[in-house]
């Protein structure tokens, strides 16, 4: 078995939409407000983890679709690129969602959707792994489609004779419906002390005309 490592490079592998549904169900927060660098840091010295490197993925409108959170994001993206982090989006992906009212009628709304971010995190996992810059994987979402990435890395620990630890960050609450983190992954549940005090203190949403 290969040995611990006493110093543990941290690389914290960030998927923001998933982090902010997770904090809206568990908190109540209505929008992307946290603080990435911020909650890496807090996870990463409350384990003794050296933090190497904090990358974050999303989905983002354009601006034909949704003026509102486009602008939102391209302010919050260029904010997180200058505290150097490697941030990774996608746009948006729309189609019409059809309900039908207890009245009878039906209603037609338009949903975006991410196509493709999970993929990126699970292929910057494992392509990391494979060039030993990380002893743990800190990934914050509970997206079941990254525990074959989990499996993976054990996979890579072995070949490469290596401690490789990957973990799964998450908000949670009692009212929170998903408690459950990434399958084949250590746990780390993020509560409502910890995840305010790393609010951004810079609100990105723009101005209602």
């Amino acid at each position: 078995m290969a040995c611990e490592p006493t110093v543990k490079r941290a690389i914290t592998f960030i998927d923001g939409q998933n982090l902010f549904h997770a904090a809206r169900e568990a908190f109540g927060y209505t929008y992307p407000n946290y603080d990435v660098v911020c909650l890496s840091k807090a996870i990463c010295q409350a384990h003794g983890w050296d933090l190497h490197q904090v990358r974050f993925y999303t989905g983002v409108p354009n601006s034909a679709d949704n003026q509102f959170w486009s602008k939102f994001w391209a302010a919050k993206l260029l904010a997180m690129r200058r505290q150097g982090v490697l941030t990774y989006s996608r746009p948006l992906r729309y189609h019409n969602h059809e309900v039908r009212l207890p009245n009878g009628t039906k209603h037609v709304f338009r949903v975006g959707k991410e196509k493709g971010i999970d993929v990126r995190i699970a292929l910057d996992i494992v392509r990391l792994a494979h060039r030993n810059e990380y002893d743990v994987a800190v990934v914050f979402s509970q997206d079941q489609d990254l525990s074959e990435v989990a499996e993976e890395i054990r996979h890579i620990a072995r070949e490469q004779n290596r401690w490789i630890k990957i973990v799964s960050v998450f908000p949670t609450a009692p009212t929170s419906r998903n408690k459950r983190g990434i399958n084949k992954t250590d746990w780390i549940k993020i509560g409502k002390a910890l995840y305010d005090s790393c609010l951004d203190p810079r609100d990105y949403r723009p101005s209602l005309p």
